[in-house]
């Protein structure tokens, strides 16, 4: 009866843990982030954009410790949802927002 009444709850416990969706670092806004990744919030997501678009996209989920309040436990916690590449989770608006601009004008390009 024990093993039943553990295998129901898991059971009824499986749409929560299925639930977040894997979402792309590198080109998602932040509140896609803050939506998807546990122990980010709204202020933290902020950050983790404001870097990526300062520093560049980042490498590995562990490149996220770069970024001031996240903390290597948050990282652990969410690795399996943590992409870099791919159509995942991804802002709303176009991915190239986060790419450095050419310094070239169209003016000076052959």
């Amino acid at each position: 009866m024990r093993m039943f009444t553990s295998l129901f709850a898991l059971t009824l416990a499986m749409p929560v843990l299925c639930w977040a969706d894997a979402v792309n670092i590198n080109t998602a806004d932040a509140r896609t982030i803050a939506k998807e990744l546990k122990g980010i919030g709204v202020a933290r997501a902020q950050a983790i954009v404001a870097y990526r678009n300062e520093h560049g996209p980042f490498k590995s989920p562990d490149d996220l410790g770069l970024v001031k309040g996240i903390a290597q436990k948050v990282i652990d916690q969410n690795r399996a949802s943590i992409k870099l590449e791919g159509n995942t989770a991804a802002s709303k608006g176009p991915a190239s927002a986060s790419k450095p601009k050419s310094s070239l004008s169209a003016e000076t390009r052959p």
